[in-house]
């Protein structure tokens, strides 16, 4: 009965497992969403200035996802969480270069 059991978990746990982020989806999200766009509104730099500054807040991988979501949630554009790694994934590739955990 035990090993029935344990065969039957192993075969739904890849139903379980979550994809990668997909820097090219975040890419486009990034672009459908204007993001860079309301970010050189407000730093009033060239293209990436935003994530390239000294003074940046995001230093960690785990602050960039909070980050993505932040806007996500403040201006209330309606990604969902895997949208968001995306974002964050395509984000670090592109600009920050963060180790991932």
């Amino acid at each position: 009965m035990k090993i029935r059991a344990v065969a039957f978990v192993a075969l739904l746990f890849p139903l379980v497992a979550v994809a990668a982020p997909n820097a090219a989806e975040g890419g486009k999200l990034v672009q459908q969403h204007k993001c860079e766009a309301c970010h050189e509104s407000k730093v009033y730099g060239p293209p990436g200035s935003i994530y390239t500054r000294k003074d940046r807040k995001v230093t960690s991988w785990e602050k960039l996802k909070a980050q993505v979501a932040g806007c996500n949630t403040m201006l209330n554009i309606g990604m969902f969480p895997d949208d968001e790694e995306n974002v964050a994934k395509f984000l670090n590739d592109t600009w920050y270069k963060l180790p991932v955990k």
